[in-house]
């Protein structure tokens, strides 16, 4: 397996971020102490924001990906960039504000957890609640539970569970862990072929997750680290087409899972069932969920 050094590298996936990409990159002078090397991998933007922030930061590198990849293969895309020097990769979203020495403290969690593959802060939104991002794992039972009931009764015990709301805020290991901002041991990231390119947004954090368990890694939630999510710029422009995509991600994510003949009736009815929810949060006019899933 090939070896990295110590060093920081951070990847952040734009498309016209706008005015969050500079508060983004000011606050990440105080994330850390470590000098970093930070990739826009940029899926078309059109805003000019992320050219404007690389040609004023030395630090910054714009790397066009030649059209818009989704989340996960632009994020491949500029983690490829990174020297070898780079042994820690931080995949985050560019609507991230980063609580001051944030950044360090995911590092030094590694310490603590030899195999910790990925670690995750705690996220708060800009009204200072908290976000749940350190979550089970999708099981069907829990699955179908949330999807049938999370939007009309959002305390129902699958979805407390799913979400993990009732446990206590302590590091702890984890099924998943948001995408909106992860810390990744890169040999970790190199060993399940980084995220899975065929889904364009929503689960690749998920299917990470999952991928990294099954290959002998942890998923550490690190609430001592805190970053704000500002919001989902990018999805709100498009609400319609990317709640189309997190319901084709959640049933490739269950099909990808439960594949074979024998399986055949029930991502049929999974399918269906999906399709039926999409259907209703359409017509009611709901938003698509944020970037942070």
């Amino acid at each position: 397996m090939k070896t990295y050094g110590d060093e920081l590298g951070v990847v952040t996936v734009t498309y016209s971020p706008g005015e969050v990409l500079d508060r983004f990159l000011d606050t990440l002078a105080k994330a850390t102490t470590r000098p970093v090397h930070v990739i826009l991998a940029d899926n078309g933007s059109t805003d000019g924001a992320p050219e404007k922030a690389a040609a004023e930061r030395a630090e910054v590198r714009f790397v066009p990906t030649g059209g818009n990849l989704g989340y996960g293969g632009a994020a491949n895309r500029g983690v490829a960039e990174l020297p070898d020097e780079v042994g820690w990769v931080v995949v985050v979203n560019p609507d991230i504000e980063w609580g001051a020495g944030s950044l360090d403290t995911l590092v030094e969690a590694a310490s603590r957890w030899p195999r910790g593959g990925v670690f995750g802060p705690l996220i708060r939104e800009t009204t200072g609640e908290v976000y749940p991002s350190a979550r089970l794992l999708p099981s069907l039972g829990k699955g179908f539970g949330h999807a049938a009931l999370g939007k009309v009764w959002p305390g129902n015990p699958w979805t407390r569970q799913y979400r993990q709301e009732t446990n206590a805020v302590t590091e702890r290991a984890a099924g998943w862990l948001s995408g909106s901002c992860l810390v990744i041991r890169r040999e970790a990231f190199d060993s399940v072929d980084g995220f899975d390119s065929t889904y364009f947004m929503y689960f690749e954090d998920v299917d990470l997750g999952d991928r990294m368990g099954r290959a002998g890694w942890l998923n550490v939630y690190v609430p001592s680290a805190e970053v704000v999510h500002l919001g989902g710029h990018a999805t709100a422009r498009a609400s319609d087409r990317m709640l189309k995509a997190h319901h084709d991600s959640a049933y490739k994510y269950l099909a990808d899972r439960h594949f074979g003949p024998w399986w055949a009736p029930l991502r049929l009815a999974i399918r269906a069932g999906l399709a039926l929810r999409l259907k209703l949060e359409l017509r009611t006019g709901r938003a698509a969920p944020a970037t942070h899933h």
